[in-house]
């Protein structure tokens, strides 16, 4: 049975958690040389995987056993079996129309595609709020000037695990991941199947402790 493996730090944070627990993040990181800032996505991955349990003003304790079952689990789990519908639009449409389906879909994200239908972009609801606070015309300016491009897109395969999934988004600071295939990897061309969020995380776990 395949196990989720810990990074090195990951294992030291938790022999310094078994050994001193509970304390805070702000200990760990101090022993560990490293910025809080640092150390926050490693701590993030741990509690979320229920190896580490966060209480307030008490800090992190170890939770043992726990953690070959959810990790099991959790490593178990495909994005190809959570991914929900990519909400899409035009590279050419406008910023106007992004907002206006941003807001009728009730979405975080939205995908740029080309005239291949290939992925192009990414435009969030802050990339849509600072064009906002412009002086340009909204129906005049295409999201292609806004929108974060390929290849400085994070992306996920639906082979990959939720774990993974996770891992991105927490590391790189994002609410949403386009789950791709592969067109041509080389000129960064994939097509956009599905889409990852944070709250695809959260439903996977809800049913995992109703199951």
């Amino acid at each position: 049975m395949e196990t989720i493996k810990l990074t090195k730090r990951q294992e030291e944070i938790l022999q310094i958690v078994k050994k001193e627990g509970p304390i805070p993040g702000k200990d760990i990181a101090e022993k560990l040389s490293l910025t809080r800032a640092t150390l926050r996505p490693d701590l993030a991955i741990l509690t979320m995987v229920g190896n580490l349990e966060a209480r307030p003003r008490v800090g992190y304790y170890y939770k043992g056993a726990e953690f070959e079952q959810v990790t099991d689990w959790i490593s178990k789990q495909l994005v190809s079996e959570y991914k929900a519908h990519p909400i899409v639009i035009k590279k050419s449409a406008s910023v106007y129309d992004a907002i206006v389906q941003i807001f009728l879909v009730d979405v975080g994200t939205l995908y740029a595609v080309d005239e291949k239908g290939y992925l192009a972009g990414v435009i969030s609801r802050k990339d849509l709020l600072r064009a906002s606070m412009g002086n340009q015309n909204l129906q005049e300016l295409p999201v292609s000037v806004i929108m974060t491009r390929m290849p400085n897109i994070i992306t996920i395969r639906p082979e990959d695990t939720l774990f993974e999934a996770a891992k991105r988004m927490i590391e790189y600071h994002i609410d949403s991941l386009p789950v791709v295939e592969d067109i041509d990897p080389k000129d960064h061309a994939y097509k956009v199947i599905g889409r990852v969020t944070k709250t695809t995380i959260s439903r996977a776990f809800v049913e995992m402790g109703e199951n």
